[in-house]
């Protein structure tokens, strides 16, 4: 069986509290692109479990301990699974870059283990081993409102990305210590987002909570956000999660390929793509 992992990418991301147990509340508008992982899985005789990853981000991922090889251990553990899995993954999707490639693998393994057949006390604990974006991959499009709850949109609105990645890994962890202050929290209205310029106006009145401490780590972010943002056609540009792909949002695919050869020149070493709304 192959299967895709779509990526996602945070179109707004705010940081609303620090919980007892380390983690941060927040919340975003978020959806699911087509760029993807592709993962071939497939049962094997031998008492263990097989994991390959290869493509363009395969080698910054450890083989024995990984967001797969954790899953099926946990699944196994539990007795849900008996069987053990020859994984094949293809890395499209890059690493360190906030576009949750790792937990999407994990998703849309899961989903297609135990056919979708997924209980609230189940999920949570994978959750908890996975990580706390998790939930994002069972909707193309939504706001996570808080830990628990998403509001997914009516209407799925169709948008064109421009993306890149620098030559940068943000950690996670790191730019989520550097967290100071806390934004309010926002109450979800359909009738905000029931069009496309609605919805572009709402996320440009939102923000990435992480954003400004990532280009200050890192000002050449800043530099590649403010260049994307220039370009002919697009609306936004911002960062994806904790990093480090930036992204910009275009009104149309051809404005978008356009830009990507602009910018392509000024910045002839980093990762670029095209993407689209799933």
């Amino acid at each position: 069986m192959v299967l895709n992992s779509y990526s996602k990418i945070n179109l707004s991301l705010s940081i609303n509290n620090k919980l007892k147990s380390g983690l941060h509340e927040i919340q975003t508008y978020f959806c699911l692109i087509n760029l993807r992982d592709k993962i071939k899985i497939s049962t094997n005789s031998k008492k263990k479990d097989q994991i390959f990853f290869s493509g363009p981000f395969a080698r910054n991922i450890k083989r024995s301990n990984n967001t797969i090889t954790n899953l099926l251990k946990f699944l196994r553990k539990i007795k849900l699974i008996s069987n053990y899995y020859s994984v094949k993954v293809i890395k499209n999707v890059p690493v360190f870059g906030g576009l949750g490639g790792g937990t999407s693998n994990a998703a849309y393994i899961l989903r297609y283990l135990l056919k979708e057949k997924i209980n609230k006390k189940l999920f949570y604990k994978i959750e908890k081993l996975i990580g706390s974006d998790f939930k994002l991959f069972f909707y193309k499009q939504g706001f996570l409102e808080n830990f628990k709850t998403i509001k997914v949109l009516k209407k799925k609105q169709k948008l064109i990305f421009l993306l890149s990645r620098p030559n940068i890994n943000c950690s996670t962890r790191e730019i989520y210590s550097k967290v100071t202050k806390f934004s309010k929290k926002n109450k979800f209205s359909y009738s905000k987002i029931n069009t496309k310029r609605k919805f572009i106006n709402q996320i440009l009145n939102n923000k990435n909570d992480l954003q400004p401490i990532v280009e200050k780590k890192y000002p050449i972010i800043k530099k590649l956000l403010n260049d994307i943002n220039k370009e002919k056609g697009c609306y936004l540009s911002r960062l994806s999660g904790s990093g480090s792909v930036c992204y910009g949002v275009f009104n149309h695919q051809s404005t978008a390929k356009k830009a990507l050869h602009k910018i392509k020149r000024r910045y002839p070493r980093f990762w670029f793509s095209i993407a689209k709304t799933v």
